[in-house]
């Protein structure tokens, strides 16, 4: 049931349950503090009494039975010779035996003590409070009774202390109440902002919070990804459309080769026309293949975790590539990684051949490690690329003014590819520095020995 509660109620609850105990508990400590207090005023009542009527036995000590004069606070007195007999007594205590027989008393001649008794009307527990006076050779004891606290100090003080903790354990709770709620509603401003964002309206955000706390936290993070979201989702219809001009200029091709051998079909070069659709295919297949490797390295699919050693990784690849290019290799033994061999290999070739379109003659493949990375290069001797181009070239169908003049078969997918196998991989590939041409580098965790 608490579970399907507001956290406004939630926390209205908890507060009043944890101010009520807590007051509760308080009340329970200080309750003996005051009964203490209260029966040390009670004491000293008593004991200011006794010492006023032992004075006056002192000074003229009764030969009969009379009273004395009780106060508002004390009206129990008894003075008792040695003998035990009462001599004096306050009105309410005329004619009654003494109420304690007990006359020892401490080096100042004072006794202190609680008796309890039914003998007077309406009192259950005395504190007494007695002096010893010499009257000729004798000793009398003045005794002064006061009704001792109960432990609960009064039904009134119970029902006030009562009251008080329930007062303050309900403003307590309506000030928790009051809190969250003032709290809560930067959320719900958050929550209506976000309610209202469509996918035609990504460049909205959360208002911001006038104070630094966590909520100012949280609308921060959700701006930061709205901004995400808002790039990821131009990116993505960046991708559709390019991808969309990239499909469609091989098919559009393809029909403008078919609706014209069709206009003349007898005059028609039907071997030309396939050839020239085969070459149509080729492009839009190899858009395809790319697109669908893209998409299962988005997805995040598992790769094989096998041990790779990239020498031997380069050399395998270049021997299944047809002649082109000369190739020079600087190639350091025993550098292993770990990674899916298939998808490294897709790498390396995706950087060997946008280093045969660009290379002049020569592409320059080099093998190294630096502390706990293996490193591959890939270099040409081309024209390479202006600094201010270099992250450019990894975008989805991003290919420079250079690039598409010289080679317009292109699917500007290869190097974007390489890239995610890297991310993949736990590694990097940049574009660095270099004398002449491009430089491509890799960088992998090398496999712990």
């Amino acid at each position: 049931m608490f579970s399907k509660w507001s956290v406004r109620r939630r926390m209205a609850v908890a507060a009043l349950l944890s101010t009520l105990v807590g007051y509760f508990v308080i009340a329970v400590l200080i309750t003996p503090l005051a009964h203490s207090v209260l029966t040390g005023y009670q004491i000293e009542h008593a004991a200011s009494a006794a010492r006023r009527v032992a004075a006056g036995v002192q000074r003229s000590a009764p030969d009969r039975m009379r009273p004395v004069t009780a106060t508002e606070d004390v009206d129990l007195l008894q003075v008792i010779d040695d003998h035990g007999a009462v001599r004096q007594a306050s009105p309410r205590l005329l004619g009654y035996p003494p109420l304690i027989r007990d006359t020892s008393t401490g080096d100042d001649n004072r006794l202190d003590a609680t008796v309890c008794t039914n003998r007077v009307p309406g009192v259950t527990c005395l504190i007494v409070v007695g002096y010893r006076v010499p009257v000729g050779s004798a000793f009398w004891t003045v005794y002064a009774y006061i009704p001792a606290v109960p432990w609960y100090i009064s039904p009134l003080y119970v029902v006030g202390v009562l009251l008080a903790v329930l007062l303050l354990s309900a403003i307590s709770a309506y000030v928790a109440r009051t809190t969250v709620v003032r709290a809560l509603r930067p959320v719900t401003d958050i929550k209506t902002e976000l309610a209202e964002i469509t996918a035609t309206d990504l460049g909205r955000r959360v208002p911001p919070l006038p104070h630094r706390d966590e909520l100012d936290d949280l609308a921060r993070t959700v701006n930061q990804t709205l901004d995400r979201l808002e790039h990821a989702v131009q990116q993505e219809r960046r991708f559709a459309a390019d991808a969309s001009h990239d499909l469609r200029t091989p098919l559009t091709a393809m029909r403008a080769q078919i609706e014209e051998a069709m206009l003349h079909p007898d005059e028609a070069d039907w071997p030309r026309t396939a050839v020239a659709l085969l070459s149509s295919l080729d492009r839009l297949q190899a858009i395809v293949t790319d697109l669908l490797t893209l998409a299962k390295l988005d997805a995040g699919a598992p790769g094989l975790g096998a041990d790779v050693n990239l020498a031997e990784l380069v050399k395998e690849e270049l021997a299944r590539r047809p002649p082109g290019k000369r190739v020079e290799l600087k190639l350091r033994p025993a550098v292993v990684v770990t990674g899916d061999p298939l998808r490294l290999t897709r790498l390396l070739a995706n950087l060997l051949d946008n280093a045969e379109r660009h290379a002049e003659s020569t592409i320059t493949v080099a093998v190294d490690e630096r502390d706990d990375w293996g490193v591959l290069e890939v270099l040409d001797d081309g024209a390479g690329i202006a600094p201010d181009q270099r992250e450019n070239v990894f975008r989805r169908f991003t290919r420079l003014d250079a690039s598409r003049n010289r080679d317009a078969g292109g699917t500007g997918l290869g190097l974007p590819i390489a890239r995610e196998i890297a991310t993949a991989h736990g590694g990097t590939l940049t574009v660095e520095d270099s004398d002449i041409g491009a430089r491509f580098v890799l960088q992998i965790p090398r496999t712990s020995s």
